[in-house]
């Protein structure tokens, strides 16, 4: 139980040295639900593989895998001023395709906290 809880304070650790390190902003689960619901066409980008994808997503989601993000810029959404969500299964994932998007011009992009594992739709 010892040795769970000092790998989770590690990752949570890594997750928030991560964060602040390439400066891309955050939403929790609880956000992205109250801004799909205020936005009928959200960019959300599900970066997780299509099996993954396939298992379950959101609904808005079009899934653009990160094992492919870099040569797949035509799936970008195609407003680089609106709003744009990243979600991955943890966190991690989503976070370096935020980088990368605002790396190619995006002005507002945002990481799912805790990803699907904290998504509950």
């Amino acid at each position: 139980m010892l040795d769970f809880l000092f790998v989770a304070v590690v990752i949570g650790l890594i997750y928030f040295w991560w964060t602040k390190r390439n400066g891309t902003k955050t939403v929790s689960t609880d956000e992205l639900k109250r801004k799909i619901a205020e936005e009928r066409n959200i960019q959300l980008l599900d970066v997780r593989e299509p099996h993954e994808y396939k298992g379950g997503h959101i609904k808005q989601a079009k899934n653009v895998p990160l094992s492919g993000f870099g040569n797949a810029s035509a799936q970008y959404p195609k407003d680089k001023d609106r709003p744009v969500y990243v979600i991955c299964q943890s966190g991690m994932r989503s976070q370096r395709a935020a980088a990368m998007l605002k790396s190619a011009g995006y002005t507002d992009v945002y990481s799912v906290k805790g990803g699907m594992n904290f998504w509950r739709g």
